[in-house]
């Protein structure tokens, strides 16, 4: 019997990396399709993210019919609007900044978000944060500026852009945790996927919105259906193990970028990168094991 449950709690973990993993390349996908979309067929950032997300809500019907409107029902409405306004200025950031910068450079700077969350969870939230967790957040912090390097010639005021999405996707990160603590996740979930749209027309109506046609709308409709599909592989990841278990996985997404941008733009990262990711994936995995260590105690 617990020879079963050993192997049935083994299997359970391979698949939940799986997932993860597999979410992490469909997202290279993602990524790929919306730079190319900026960089070759100037399609605009707001354009770009309303049509996408309009498609991977469109994708996701089914599901919310299935789901039903009792999920709406919730105590906090003002916090859901937060929480999903961040995450919409966070992905308008992030695809703003994929026009401009360099893919493995974006997604590198992108992983900086868990310490965005520590910083603000110890500001807003109450939560101690000591000596080793800062110290790891400084680390990482660290690693972001290798990476940037604001001090050589190469440096654009663009590559800002990632870590202001991921600045904004630690917000939402901290949004979902005081949500998630009193209403069911599924609430939570459609509450993202309603009004995210939404949002995102507006700002793409306030800049011009540009219907798709041809090249560009393939793209645009393959990176909605796989937007909807990561977000799927996420869910059954998180579903099938522990959150900080599932977590460390989510770093493999950086060589398929970096493998993707070389592939199709021919972008060849420095050696700084591998430098600065070593220092963010060490940072953010000495991060999570603390709070890991924390949740037991």
């Amino acid at each position: 019997m617990n020879q079963i449950s050993h192997n049935t709690m083994r299997s359970s973990a391979v698949q939940a990396a799986f997932y993860m993993v597999a979410a992490g390349a469909v997202f290279a996908l993602v990524n790929l399709s919306t730079q190319y979309l900026g960089m070759q067929l100037g399609m605009p950032s707001t354009s770009t993210t309303f049509w996408q997300y309009a498609v991977a809500l469109a994708v996701c019907l089914p599901w919310l019919i299935k789901t039903g409107l009792g999920t709406l029902r919730t105590k906090q409405p003002f916090l859901h609007v937060l929480r999903v306004i961040c995450a919409a200025l966070g992905v308008q950031a992030w695809v703003a900044g994929l026009v401009h910068v360099p893919i493995w450079q974006a997604i590198a700077l992108i992983m900086t978000s868990p310490f965005f969350v520590t910083i603000g969870a110890s500001l807003f939230l109450g939560e101690r944060v000591g000596v080793q967790r800062l110290s790891a957040t400084v680390a990482g912090f660290i690693g972001g500026m290798i990476i940037l390097a604001p001090w050589s010639d190469a440096f654009s005021i663009h590559a800002l852009l990632p870590v202001l999405a991921a600045a904004f996707w630690a917000a939402t990160s901290l949004f979902t945790k005081k949500l998630t603590g009193r209403e069911p996740a599924e609430t939570v979930t459609v509450f993202l996927l309603i009004l995210l749209t939404p949002i995102n027309a507006v700002l793409a109506f306030s800049s011009g919105i540009i219907v798709p046609a041809g090249d560009a709308l393939w793209l645009i409709i393959f990176a909605g259906v796989m937007t909807a599909i990561a977000q799927w592989l996420i869910a059954l990841a998180y579903a099938t193990a522990d959150a900080t278990y599932v977590q460390p996985f989510d770093h493999v997404k950086l060589p398929f970028n970096v493998l993707g941008g070389w592939i199709v733009f021919g972008y060849m990262p420095g050696g700084q990168l591998w430098i600065g990711a070593a220092l963010i994936v060490a940072a953010s995995l000495f991060i999570m094991q603390q709070e890991k260590r924390l949740s037991v105690v």
